[in-house]
């Protein structure tokens, strides 16, 4: 049913219960697996050299994260392509489920306090409202 589906993957618990959900759908369906990671950088950084500062930081960061997806994703005998960048979480991964022409994006439930949530709303609600496919918010 889903030739492609893009897993985001913050390093949380959260978000590796939604890899576990992710990992079962590619089996099932013969689906080529993707992952994001995105290490956030300020919105206005002031000198270029920021951004690059931030993009090695993502890589390490995200290291331990990518080796356990793959960990868990090898168990089930599913390749898992992974993407490891720096920039806005919510852009970033909009933008790669377009390029890749995901399926079906999934993503973890993950919680902020219900003060936040109204004033600001959720990065999953805003993945769920600009998203170019259907997405799964796992909890």
């Amino acid at each position: 049913m889903f030739r492609k589906i893009l897993h985001a993957n913050d390093g949380s618990e959260h978000a590796f219960h939604a890899l576990v959900f992710a990992i079962a759908l590619a089996k099932q369906n013969n689906s080529e697996l993707h992952m994001i990671s995105v290490e956030e950088i300020d919105y206005m950084p002031e000198f270029v050299e920021e951004v690059r500062q931030e993009t090695g930081t993502a890589a390490r960061r995200y290291h331990g994260v990518v080796q356990r997806a793959r960990t868990l994703a090898g168990q089930s005998q599913v390749t898992l392509h992974t993407h490891v960048v720096a920039g806005h979480p919510v852009r970033d991964i909009v933008d790669l489920a377009g390029r890749i022409e995901a399926e079906l994006l999934v993503i973890g439930a993950t919680g902020h306090s219900a003060l936040y949530e109204r004033l600001i709303g959720s990065r999953a609600d805003r993945i769920v409202q600009l998203a170019p496919c259907p997405v799964l918010v796992v909890k």
